[in-house]
């Protein structure tokens, strides 16, 4: 285990590539460069809040016992062998091109060589001002900085991949949000996550260089991405760029329904927040589905369109591949060709992922044709019902039988949000019973099948209703649901924790910060 103060951390990136060495944090276009210098704003009285132990262990990382290792988690010390940077990067926001964007508020400090031999970025989020941040202070609020740590965290428990947090610090600042921008600013306490990825490359990196028509810059990026994060692909010259490619889309569908296994929402999926290594990244306005909705997006930036929505979120997926595909579309001379090949292949390899996904929640021992159907099924009594999707699936686990319409009504109640009219009750019998028709024909045994179940449906989910709660008791000094919250994580397909085994209250469905979400979130 090593120490933060004294570790010798690595700098790869910006030794490989040009950037702006002159540490001036005034906001302004950077041509020609995919970085800038940026020392950390130090804050007036940093306090360790979280800490992850098993990431600390992974990484091979000293918990912190003292102020100065502290500091560093605080960005109040810049070790002499790091060099703290922001990423300069593009992107398409909400469909629409957004020119440089850059990192605004997330300052990486240094690449952490863990044991294994793995490197990875370590990342304060809310350090203060780099020349990205345009008009706004780089900090971030207590509220969105613990929303940031849990999430990260909870998403690698339930095995969907995702950026990680190792710490969160309370700064002993107040910061000036207006959290759903309808001029009600209001001072919160400001805080900082580390966070730590392999990469934080985002599709806007590429998209920035082809924008400004910096193909060699371009071109060493790619390359430099494949030797380092995808070494296992061989080859030269453009065959070798499509192979990432496809892997990249490959990723990237895989990535999307783990999002719609669990029932999770990003919010916000602009191409600056798609990570090229195919994780989830950047936690702001996001949630899980409560009642089952493809039409529910939990950002109210996205509002009227629904962009982001549940449902929409594999759809927007391909949109920002293609994007991807444009910007590495000049190493391709004119035959652009082989790119679009692989883009077209998106959706056979999402619905082949997807249903494979599906027939494991449902428990059934292999994908057969017919069951795409069955799957069609269970899609639409979900939409139709608007139950709530982990509960459901929990119950569905524990059917025994499918005897009568009363039966398999009551044995769902605990999971309805609304009484089910007589047409639902009809169509919830009625494919229950093909269901369990088809559970019958499993080669395997029922236990056989719940144990698939309980290995793809998560029991407990971060829901916003308890995140909110968390938040405002640490916001009163009491950390007790915090720190419940961050164990009942960690074991998120167990009965450990059914104290959290609940639909979201009534009182939630409407408070702000339990429903709707804004970007500062």
């Amino acid at each position: 285990m090593q120490n933060l103060v004294s570790h010798t951390y690595k700098k790869q990136f910006v030794e490989e590539f040009p950037g702006d060495e002159s540490g001036n944090l005034r906001p302004r276009q950077t041509p020609g460069v995919l970085y800038s210098k940026a020392v950390p704003t130090p804050v007036s009285n940093p306090k360790l809040l979280a800490w992850s132990d098993e990431l600390a262990q992974e990484l091979g990382v000293e918990k912190p016992t003292t102020d100065e290792e502290v500091a560093v988690l605080a960005g109040n010390l810049v070790t002499p062998t790091m060099y703290s940077y922001a990423a300069c990067y593009a992107g398409h926001q909400f469909g629409n091109w957004a020119g440089q964007l850059g990192d605004g508020r997330a300052i990486t400090l240094g690449e952490w060589v863990a044991p294994i031999g793995t490197s990875y970025e370590l990342q304060l989020k809310g350090a203060g001002p780099t020349p990205y941040s345009r008009r706004a202070d780089g900090r971030a609020v207590l509220r969105s900085s613990v929303r940031e740590y849990l999430m990260s965290e909870a998403m690698h428990y339930l095995g969907v991949p995702t950026t990680r947090a190792l710490s969160l610090v309370s700064t002993g600042d107040q910061v000036l949000r207006d959290m759903f921008y309808n001029g009600n600013a209001a001072m919160e306490p400001g805080a900082i996550v580390m966070r730590v990825a392999p990469s934080f490359l985002r599709f806007g990196n590429f998209e920035m260089l082809a924008s400004r028509q910096e193909d060699e810059n371009l071109q060493k990026l790619v390359d430099w991405t494949i030797s380092r994060y995808y070494p296992h692909i061989q080859g030269e010259g453009i065959e070798r760029v499509t192979a990432w490619f496809r892997e990249v889309v490959e990723r990237t569908a895989g990535l999307m329904v783990e999002w719609l296994r669990v029932g999770f929402v990003h919010g916000v999926m602009n191409t600056d927040n798609m990570s090229i290594l195919g994780l989830t990244i950047d936690y702001g306005p996001y949630s899980f589905l409560d009642d089952y909705d493809p039409n529910f997006t939990p950002n109210t930036t996205d509002l009227p369109g629904r962009r982001y929505a549940f449902g929409r979120q594999h759809s927007i997926a391909y949109w920002n591949l293609g994007c991807l595909a444009s910007a590495i579309a000049p190493l391709y001379q004119e035959n652009t060709q082989p790119l679009q090949e692989v883009l077209d292949g998106y959706r056979d390899l999402f619905y082949g992922k997807f249903y494979v996904m599906m027939a494991n929640k449902l428990g059934l021992d292999e994908l057969r044709e017919e069951d795409k159907e069955l799957i069609g099924e269970v899609e639409k009594v979900l939409t139709t019902l608007k139950p709530d999707m982990a509960i459901f699936f929990q119950l569905l686990m524990d059917l025994t039988a499918v005897e009568s319409e009363q039966q398999v009504v009551e044995h769902f109640r605990e999971s309805y949000y609304r009484e089910p009219k007589a047409t639902d009750r009809e169509l919830l019998f009625n494919t229950l019973k093909a269901y369990w028709e088809r559970i019958e024909a499993n080669s395997c045994t029922r236990e056989e099948s719940q144990e698939l179940m309980r290995k793809s449906n998560p029991r407990f989910i971060l829901r916003n209703y308890l995140l909110h709660q968390a938040i405002e008791g640490l916001e009163k000094g009491d950390d007790q649901l915090f720190v419940k919250l961050q164990q009942a994580m960690k074991d998120p397909y167990s009965r450990n924790f059914d104290e959290f085994f609940a639909k979201r209250p009534d009182w939630a469905s409407q408070k702000a910060g339990c429903s709707m979400l804004s970007c500062s979130s």
